[in-house]
């Protein structure tokens, strides 16, 4: 067969393929995506955080088609957690880096959003080719060259390029050409069993678009408004209970929300959609997990293709856009010449890594509060004397910016006390909601760093110097686009 020849070649025309593919094709590089469906097509992962609307988002040129498309706007999000009975609430806009125009994220249906940034791909110059199924990586030496596929056609094709991108995600049938192995957690061994909802209760104002995510004795509900009408509603239980979602499970869904008297009311007047994409209940089994290796010569996982966690803290859009600017970085910074391949990929994994580690290292501390019918906050207290990244973790995941492109320990322990007290207010009782934490020094320090990646595609060159995340490690360029050495 004729061999086709490329600078990238993309598997997967997701969040993290399509933005990986536009970043590399924005610096005039040629790229191939080859996607197996045609969109639009159903995906679940619906709810966004502001650092992928305005960070990575807004690096692609679509945060205006994004405000355009009407998506329900998200101002933070609401939890039935812990030992509080009431729900309480935290705002994006606790930030001084997500203030005004930048404290908000989305609500999205998948198909619509793949689809915005699929399009704006092709609008940038990658080739795309959708119906078209990878079916294996072309290797010469210790090298990945290529990819082979077949087309909407049926037929066998095969391309060359200096890289590869998998960025397939969960279901990949390429990842383990990188090598390594595919870890799954032992703790966030769950099942999620999800459908939608047609008029289902709304929050309160201003809070009507945020994710509502609510604990029972099984494990907890998500309930995401996707418009003013459609809510996707799942429940994600613990492998103890697995037998709860075996078996019928019209009957196994019904028990579940029945199990959960906040999504009952919620759903009181609301009835199950039952044709189309949303008619389907779908389950989705050991879904957090991490490999061992990101990347080898010639060929990067990002996304799902790479890892996934927990999904309490809607991590899943925003693992996968901030690991596609990351790639391109490198790849961009590869091929212009700049840097060596190990120099930039290693950067790439590295930073990918911390980030799934802040998120992971948090939720482990999140679920062990609801086991234990402890209180979250007492657990907060808890992360702020030990030596890991729970607390950097906890105040980047709810101010949605968690880029971990900062180095905050020193910040952490000069504060720790005056933030330990804001935790022993909300402990004792407070007034509901979690203002009193944000008044923390520590707080606001940490959450005006976690905005680097939005006010670095803001600003541009007008944005505050990067530091290194690692020492000796490298920083973005002024524009973003690439990486290179730091100069402090």
């Amino acid at each position: 067969m004729s061999v086709e020849t490329f600078d990238v070649v993309v598997a997967g025309g997701g969040p993290a393929g399509s933005t990986v593919a536009s970043l590399v094709a924005i610096q005039g590089h040629r790229v191939l995506l080859l996607e197996k469906e045609v969109f639009p097509r159903y995906q679940i992962g619906e709810s966004l955080l502001p650092s992928t609307v305005h960070g990575v988002c807004r690096m692609l040129g679509v945060t205006e088609e994004l405000a355009a498309a009407n998506f329900p706007v998200k101002r933070g999000g609401t939890f039935r957690w812990g030992a509080r009975p009431e729900p309480w609430t935290f705002s994006f806009a606790v930030s001084p880096r997500m203030s005004g125009r930048t404290s908000f994220a989305y609500q999205v249906e998948r198909a619509r959003f793949d689809e915005i940034l699929l399009n704006n791909a092709k609008r940038k110059g990658v080739t795309v080719r959708e119906g078209c199924s990878v079916t294996e990586v072309v290797e010469e030496r210790d090298r990945v060259t290529g990819l082979r596929y077949t087309d909407s056609d049926g037929g066998e094709r095969e391309v060359s390029a200096r890289f590869v991108i998998d960025a397939s995600g969960n279901k990949s049938r390429l990842f383990s050409s990188v090598g390594g192995t595919r870890d799954y957690s032992e703790f966030f061994r769950s099942l999620a069993l999800f459908g939608y909802f047609e008029n289902g209760k709304r929050l309160p104002e201003p809070y009507s678009g945020n994710i509502l995510s609510v604990a029972f004795d099984s494990g907890w509900f998500w309930y995401i408004p996707l418009s003013d009408t459609l809510t996707s509603v799942g429940a994600v239980v613990r492998r103890e209970m697995a037998e709860k979602v075996q078996g019928d499970r019209e009957a196994a869904y019904k028990a579940l929300i029945a199990e959960c008297p906040l999504i009952s009311e919620y759903l009181s007047d609301a009835h199950r959609v039952t044709t189309g994409n949303y008619g389907e209940l779908r389950v989705r089994k050991d879904y957090s997990y991490l490999q061992t290796t990101f990347w080898r010569p010639g060929m990067i996982l990002v996304g799902d293709a790479a890892c996934f966690v927990d999904p309490v803290f809607s991590s899943g859009v925003h693992l996968a856009t901030y690991s596609a600017l990351l790639a391109a970085r490198s790849i961009n910074s590869i091929l212009a010449g700049d840097l060596d391949e190990k120099t930039a990929l290693n950067e790439f994994e590295a930073r990918y890594r911390r980030e799934y580690g802040v998120f992971y290292e948090f939720l482990v501390s999140f679920y062990e509060m609801n086991v234990n019918e402890e209180s979250y906050f007492w657990h907060a207290k808890k992360v702020t004397n030990n030596k890991h990244t729970e607390l950097e973790s906890f105040v980047d995941l709810v101010g949605g910016v968690s880029s971990g492109e900062a180095a905050l320990e020193a910040r952490i322990a000069k504060h720790s006390a005056e933030f330990a007290a804001a935790v022993d207010d909300m402990a004792a009782g407070g007034d509901g909601d979690m203002v009193p934490m944000f008044t923390s020094h520590v707080v606001r320090q940490v959450m005006q760093e976690g905005g680097q990646v939005q006010m670095r595609a803001v600003l541009g060159e007008d944005a505050a110097p990067e530091e290194p995340v690692f020492p000796g490690g490298l920083v973005a360029s002024p524009d973003g686009m690439k990486w290179m050495p730091y100069r402090g």
